[in-house]
């Protein structure tokens, strides 16, 4: 980690408010980066932390205060004002294209360059920034060739080609192996040794702890406070972010496996392209357990959720369901076999956005007495189902008839799960359910699913945050371009290299054979 230089401000942003259609994001923030520094930035969900980095990137014009970098005030009108004056942002889901070349995506939107490309001079510099920062990558690969590992270094590698002095990382470890995480950090920490200042926003405590110098809080659009990181802890700043103590261990009752309910056997399955997804997978979750699915995004668990979800087609192979083959069933028939659907795309697969909160409550049950009788929709049903929902589950609202679109994403997830957990569901399949969400919104979901499971639920828990696995796991599978790599029967006491190396594509005997007695306990 670089050493931090006070007196060398980078960035300073001085009073900004922002608001949209009534609603203030930011009021008065204060924020600043030093040459040196990792300053983190923590807030619930809808505390105002993207619309912040916006204004400091260009998207969005502050309505009111001052935008400094470099010692001049400055006003941008687009990234590429943000851009020429040193800044870069690497987005959550990377901004590349997947059919052009690594060194293709390095010069988009760059100016002034000559119409016959420098080939030779553009390799040049990405070889020397790969080796400078540690970020190997082949500069002739094709982006849909790269994994997600490589795809953000080319996202780093893209905003250090443009000469970024101040870069923004966006939840940047949500799709990386733990060894990849660790890379990642050994980059910032070379970036800031270089004078380089980064911000770094993340849900992940033990990371923002680990690897900056300084937090910044923010809590409904206003500055709560910034403190320096030695002289804090995750659960102080948790209060900060949230208003009230907040307790992280999770209360996990011993798990009393039952029979099998979810059964998939030899299951092959295709992807959007056409591409094989799923290669023979065979795996169960048995009533009263948590079967974890850890692994990096894309390598079929999407598809696995979709197939027993009834939303993909199986090419061979059998899924069962309390020991009905409903392979390829229609998803009416599916929830009727008692599966309960809990997608990573809330307003996607999950909610739709224009319709109101009682009508998305709903979905699932608007052909099932006593919301429907004799082929019509009894309101008052459904309104006092909604209304029992929202209080039951805490979810923010003015009203049941208020659109969904409207919702953060915490009060998003809270009435998906409300909808998908109320009737204490045999089947669950959680994708991603904390994905995004602040400290608060995250316990809340973390306890629904584990309630659901103390009740004889089998719950198949797809998460690309290995803490979290690690912690509500009784099992953990990991997978690997649509094969499992083995099944860990005691997550919480397995080396952490090991499960990393399964990620990686190594089968778990030999993983746990190269980690040996050194790897890291979880």
């Amino acid at each position: 980690m670089g050493t931090p230089d006070p007196s060398r401000l980078l960035v300073r942003m001085e009073k900004i408010t922002k608001r949209f259609a009534g609603v203030t994001a930011n009021q008065e923030v204060d924020f600043d980066v030093r040459a040196g520094e990792v300053h983190a930035l923590l807030g619930e969900n809808g505390a105002g932390k993207s619309t912040l980095m916006s204004v400091l990137y260009g998207l969005y014009r502050p309505d009111s205060g001052t935008l400094t970098v470099g010692g001049r005030e400055v006003s941008f009108s687009s990234p590429r004002d943000a851009i020429t004056a040193g800044i870069g942002m690497v987005h959550q889901h990377f901004m590349l294209i997947p059919s052009q070349t690594v060194w293709e995506n390095m010069i988009l939107g760059v100016d002034g360059l000559p119409s016959v490309l420098p080939k030779r001079a553009i390799h040049d510099r990405i070889e020397e920034l790969s080796q400078r920062y540690g970020l190997a990558v082949d500069p002739d690969a094709r982006i849909w060739q790269l994994s997600i590992g490589e795809q953000q270094r080319v996202a780093i590698l893209q905003m250090l080609y443009r000469r970024a002095n101040i870069l923004v990382l966006d939840e940047p470890t949500a799709v990386l192996t733990p060894q990849e995480a660790e890379r990642l950090f050994e980059t910032v920490r070379q970036m800031t040794s270089e004078g380089h200042g980064v911000v770094f926003i993340s849900h992940k405590m033990a990371e923002v702890m680990g690897l900056s110098n300084r937090v910044t809080i923010l809590r409904k659009g206003r500055h709560v406070g910034t403190v320096d990181t030695a002289s804090t802890t995750k659960e102080k700043l948790a209060e900060m972010m949230v208003g009230q103590k907040m307790v992280f261990k999770i209360e996990k009752k011993i798990s009393s496996p039952g029979r099998p309910i979810i059964e998939c056997e030899s299951v092959r399955a295709l992807n959007d392209r056409g591409f094989p997804a799923i290669a023979g997978l065979t795996l169960s979750v048995r009533e009263g357990e948590i079967l974890g699915i850890a692994g990096v995004a894309g390598n079929g668990q999407a598809e696995l959720c979709e197939a027993i979800a009834g939303l993909r087609r199986v090419e061979s192979g059998r899924i069962l369901i309390n020991g009905a083959d409903l392979t390829n069933s229609l998803p009416k028939k599916i929830i009727d076999g008692g599966v309960h659907y809990i997608p990573a795309d809330r307003k996607g697969t999950g909610l739709v956005p224009n319709m109101n909160i009682s009508e998305n409550s709903i979905l699932k049950r608007y052909w099932n007495k006593p919301v429907s009788k004799r082929g019509f929709i009894v309101w008052r049903e459904v309104f006092s189902f909604a209304r029992d929902l929202v209080s039951r589950y805490s979810v923010s609202t003015p009203s049941i008839g208020t659109p969904v679109r409207n919702l953060s994403g915490g009060n998003l997830q809270k009435l998906m799960l409300g909808r998908e957990l109320s009737d204490s569901p045999k089947a669950i399949i959680a994708a991603h359910p904390t994905w995004g969400l602040d400290v608060a919104a995250t316990k809340f979901a973390r306890e629904q699913l584990l309630a659901a499971r103390d009740v004889g639920g089998a719950v198949l828990l797809v998460s690309e945050d290995l803490d979290e696995l690690l912690a509500m796991s009784d099992r953990l599978a990991v997978m690997f371009k649509g094969e499992v790599m083995g099944v860990i029967e005691n997550p919480a006491g397995a080396p952490i290299e090991a499960i990393g190396l399964m990620m990686a594509g190594t089968r778990m005997e030999e993983a746990f054979a190269s980690a040996g007695k050194e790897g890291r306990s979880a």
